[in-house]
């Protein structure tokens, strides 16, 4: 995001004569007053508000679901398919100056809530944190080796061979083979860098990703290859980090694909790499990159690893991220499936020697762009019954300037005709704004993010209203979907 609009918008909260942009100092000590709200099964809970430059609370809040059939077995809980939706947002009171008051008014002041952000996650990531579930020798040899693994840690993933789309069982490391990414993604950086390996993992987050199927007995697996996933442009997690992995090779890092658990997302794939003196964890669905060390890193636990030629078994007794010892050649930490050096056809790769892409129709992603727009103003003017919803056209055009440059990494580029817009615009209106970036699935998946971020509750006098869609194409119709939001207030 820009560097004027973060500033800008995010000040504006609590000053209404802002006269640098480049003031971070005065950001830094504003005052937040932020609470969380989780929603269920279309039931909303709110947690209390705190207070604070830095506010850090804990609250535990307890969620009523209605069960299939009334039954508490795995079977009916794994039918469950509702997503928990978790969204903070800021709570700011201003003192009216005129004699109307709306419904979320109280006494002389104006209660508005600032969406901050939000957190997704399916109610079945939640109930596989308490339930974790070629030639015959070889198959024999991954068999027992799964055996004896589940035997020394039950509750820790491994999966050392799956079924391909022809129903033929093989072992997983003949998916793992360097693969080339799209040209497209080559061409924005002649130079190889870490901004192409961020720009890849992007690319692989925006392919659709298949819901989990929970089932009692976990075990079968099917999955395809790098060039169907890309084909179909849809993959489960496996595939995703398979895909990433891939295309980490291509460019001669050293990775491999990690199973694990995840707080947010239940059982997970991941992608390690290892650089000169770290490792790094790639989330293939999300395309963030974590350290080893760091705390924010949502995987919770470190179970196996592949590569092309082997899979290893995490021995250590504490699985955490921060805690494991990756050096895989140690036997006292990794259990290896294969010996060393093993040769054999069953462990070649079924992946292709290159895959090839298909241009995605620019007119289509045109068509779609404005049908998007369309849709959502409507549905920001049909959540606002009671209200005149107003849309603002100049702040609406800078949107519309600066999402192209998001998607691309080079929001910092503003020209100066941009900037000086922006600035007449803020000696009229008290600004909010913020973009939603995301993979394109449906209509719906766009409509209900933009619903969970609030914006269309303001119910400030005169408030205005802007949006922005952008529609970023890649290879194989994988879309990146921008949506930029804002709501204007004129001062008073």
């Amino acid at each position: 995001m820009p560097t004027y609009l973060v500033s800008s918008m995010s000040r504006l909260r609590h000053k209404e004569t802002i006269k640098s942009l480049a003031s971070d100092e005065i950001l830094n000590e504003d005052t937040v007053h932020p609470f969380v709200e989780v929603s269920f099964q279309h039931t909303v809970y709110q947690t209390s508000i705190a207070s604070g430059s830095h506010p850090c609370w804990n609250e535990e809040i307890k969620v009523d679901f209605i069960l299939p059939g009334h039954d508490c077995n795995f079977s009916s809980l794994s039918k469950i398919k509702d997503s928990i939706y978790i969204n903070i947002f800021d709570e700011m009171i201003i003192e009216k100056h005129e004699d109307r008051c709306f419904k979320s008014c109280s006494g002389h002041s104006y209660i508005r809530k600032n969406w901050l952000g939000s957190i997704v996650f399916p109610f079945s990531a939640l109930l596989q944190q308490s339930e974790f579930s070629d030639q015959i020798d070889v198959l024999e040899r991954a068999w027992i080796f799964t055996k004896n693994c589940k035997a020394l840690f039950p509750k820790r993933r491994i999966i050392t061979t799956v079924f391909n789309d022809e129903g033929i069982q093989i072992l997983v490391i003949r998916y793992i083979k360097a693969l080339n990414p799209p040209q497209q993604l080559l061409d924005m950086f002649l130079h190889y860098s870490n901004a192409t390996l961020d720009l890849v993992a992007h690319f692989v987050s925006l392919i659709p990703v298949m819901p989990d199927a929970l089932d009692e007995n976990d075990g079968f697996n099917i999955w395809m290859t790098s060039e169907h996933c890309i084909s179909l442009a849809i993959g489960n997690k496996e595939e995703h980090a398979i895909l990433l992995c891939n295309f980490f090779l291509y460019f001669g890092k050293k990775a491999l694909v990690l199973l694990g658990t995840s707080v947010l997302e239940g059982h997970v794939a991941y992608v390690l790499t290892q650089e000169t003196d770290e490792y790094l964890l790639w989330n293939p669905l999300t395309g963030q990159c974590h350290k080893q060390f760091d705390p924010f890193c949502p995987l919770q636990g470190v179970d196996c690893l592949f590569d092309g030629e082997n899979v290893w078994f995490n021995l250590q007794q504490n699985n955490s991220p921060m805690a494991v010892y990756f050096d895989y050649s140690k036997e006292s930490f990794w259990k290896q499936l294969l010996p060393k050096n093993y040769q054999g056809t069953n462990t070649q790769s079924i992946q292709p020697e290159e895959i090839i892409y298909s241009d995605t129709n620019k007119s289509m992603v045109e068509d779609l762009k404005n049908r998007i727009e369309r849709t959502l103003k409507c549905k920001i003017m049909e959540w606002r019954p009671k209200q005149p919803t107003r849309w603002n056209r100049q702040c609406t055009f800078i949107l519309r300037q600066i999402l192209p440059k998001l998607e691309l990494g080079t929001a910092s580029f503003v020209s100066s005709e941009e900037e000086s817009e922006f600035e007449r615009l803020l000696q009229f209106y008290w600004v909010t704004g913020f973009p939603i970036q995301m993979p394109y699935t449906d209509v719906q998946s766009v409509i209900d993010a933009v619903y969970q971020t609030g914006i269309h509750s303001s119910e400030f006098p005169q408030t205005e209203f802007a949006l922005a869609v952008y529609i970023h194409p890649y290879p194989n119709n994988i879309l990146s979907v921008w949506v930029y939001l804002a709501s204007l207030a004129r001062h008073q």
